[in-house]
């Protein structure tokens, strides 16, 4: 499976993961520094590296010609995107030539925004580029990639960055762009095929060395797929090269060990680490621990090492993920012991807030939002969604309209979303209506395929099915999906819409063909309408496809 070892380990040898981002900032570092900037470009950049943003546009403003690709560049090193992609606009609208040094930090600008809001700039710029014929050349269409594996109205784009992937040259198909096609497999859930990819990555265009990013994102998959015998056989190779110096290869190695139930393979390789072990390492061992029901050395190892606001929200996840209250409650005491500012900690108290939640303690998720210095738009959206997912309906939508009246913070697609769906559950049809009607109008925020499919779920279950349709068709018509069909096809299943089922089942099989989940919800229709000879049909086309549901299992 690992033949090509010895690429792997000339790999590890030579990376260190202390010094590498991801593979969106490796490719925009590329682009900068292969133009050879003058001096005034690199007190810039200096400037913006450091946040100085007053001392950065002194230079800017003082050198005898703008350099604006030089500032677009520093606004996306920064980290502040908006500016970046408000700046190309600029210099779009005032017809200034457009090459590949311009449009990647653009690109790389959108892979930095949120999902739904990167998307449709990302794709606007791709159209450019293809028209100024600004995508020639690795580093383009490498961030041209790493902006579909990162942006996408549901989370990433897999397959639109597969596609660009298959187009680049072999020669253009380095580390850096491997990498970004493997992580986004992995974290889009589709690990068996990140493994088939690196397989050949090891194997095509004359073999690719393997860099620690890679190794890291491989581990992953493993876990994920709980292949013990690959991921050992990646822990060999990296004992072979001596990377035990490598915090996150041995932190990687933790985590799939945990990921495959064997804790005290994790436990030790923990011990062995010839690195000073960090929040991180501790962190992804307390994590293994709790979701494999070690909450006694979880805990032990939270107390032995210095407690801070990163390490008890990892041990807070893993708890949500887990539905432990009691550990929960036991972290919380923790941290308010060792005197961890909790209400100034955002973040912690984001995942205090999530898991009382998670674990069904509402009123103790209310009382930590209550007392939350600042509420981001993640903690509004947590508190609303706890609400809707308990049937509390109304309170969802009240908590919503405090947040819209001054909350401090904006909705996003997110919010949207929970509002949605806490008036599904809870037959609030209005408000889900008035909900609906200002996500474009108010929040400028455009609905994806999971807020159509939400809606339509929601006007389904009220027996509203000539909207629940016009809603449908309108949703297919953007940006469809088999989630959207599915929620239309429950609708027309429980008010014996017959006709419209009927083209919906048939829509759903040309977007989901492949997925037998939805070959069976399109069988139970017809199944329901009496339509036998359609479920004959279909089940005859589930075997000679080799499709499967695995079913599913309960304990009384």
């Amino acid at each position: 499976w690992l033949s090509h070892q010895p690429k792997m380990v000339g790999g590890c040898k030579r990376f260190d993961f202390s010094l590498a981002a991801g593979a969106s900032s490796d490719v925009w570092m590329r682009s900068f520094h292969a133009r050879g900037p003058p001096v005034h470009r690199v007190v810039l950049i200096t400037g913006r590296r450091f946040s100085q943003h007053t001392h950065s546009h002194h230079p800017f403003d003082e050198t005898p010609r703008r350099d604006t690709t030089a500032r677009l560049v520093a606004h996306v090193r920064a980290g502040d995107s908006e500016s970046g992609l408000l700046l190309f606009r600029r210099m779009h609208r005032d017809a200034a030539p457009l090459d590949a040094y311009s449009l990647t930090p653009a690109l790389t600008a959108c892979s930095a925004l949120p999902p739904v809001g990167g998307f449709p700039v990302g794709r606007q710029l791709h159209a450019l580029g293809v028209k100024t014929g600004s995508l020639s050349g690795r580093v383009a269409r490498t961030a041209l990639l790493d902006m579909y594996a990162k942006c996408g109205p549901g989370g990433e784009r897999p397959d639109d960055a597969a596609l660009v992937f298959d187009e680049m040259e072999s020669a253009d198909r380095d580390a850096v762009a491997w990498n970004a096609l493997l992580s986004c497999l992995v974290r889009h859930g589709r690990a068996a095929e990140a493994v088939a990819k690196f397989k050949s990555m090891t194997t095509l265009d004359g073999g690719i060395e393997a860099t620690g990013f890679t190794l890291a994102t491989l581990l992953k998959a493993c876990g994920s797929l709980e292949a013990r015998r690959q991921g050992e056989q990646v822990h060999a190779s990296l004992v072979v090269a001596g990377a035990r110096d490598s915090v996150v290869l041995a932190t990687a190695l933790v985590v799939f060990y945990s990921d495959c139930g064997l804790i005290d393979r994790a436990v030790r390789v923990f011990d062995d680490m010839g690195c000073g072990k960090d929040a991180a390492a501790y962190g992804a061992l307390i994590d293994g621990c709790v979701r494999n029901g070690r909450h006694g050395e979880g805990f032990a190892m939270l107390r032995e090492m210095q407690t801070n606001a990163s390490a008890l929200t990892t041990a807070l996840s893993a708890c949500s993920e887990t539905w432990n209250l009691q550990y929960g409650k036991q972290i919380h005491g923790v941290a308010i012991r060792r005197g961890v500012m909790i209400r100034s900690s955002t973040v912690l108290c984001n995942a205090l807030l999530d898991m009382y939640a998670k674990c069904g303690a509402l009123g103790s998720a209310r009382w930590v939002f209550d007392r939350m210095d600042e509420k981001t738009v993640v903690s509004w959206t947590s508190m609303i969604d706890a609400y809707g997912r308990h049937g509390r309906g109304a309170e969802a939508v009240r908590l919503f309209g405090e947040m819209e009246g001054g909350g401090g913070a904006a909705p996003n697609a997110a919010t949207l979303l929970s509002v949605l769906s806490a008036c599904g559950h809870a037959g609030l049809v209005e408000e889900g209506r008035q909900c609906w009607a200002s996500m474009e109008e108010r929040h400028g925020v455009h609905p994806g395929p999971e807020h159509y499919a939400c809606f339509v779920d929601l006007l389904g279950r009220a027996g509203q099915m000539e909207e629940a349709w016009d809603v449908w068709k309108a949703g297919m018509n953007g940006c469809g999906s088999g989630g959207l069909c599915a929620a239309m096809l429950n609708a027309c299943a429980a008010c014996m819409d017959v006709e419209r089922g009927v083209v919906v089942a048939e829509r759903l099989l040309e977007v989901e063909a492949d997925k037998p989940g939805m070959y069976v919800l399109v069988s139970n229709f017809y199944a329901k309408v009496g339509m036998w000879e359609k479920v004959g049909e279909l089940r005859r086309v589930m075997k000679h496809k080799g499709l499967s549901k695995q079913g599913g299992s309960s304990c009384l």
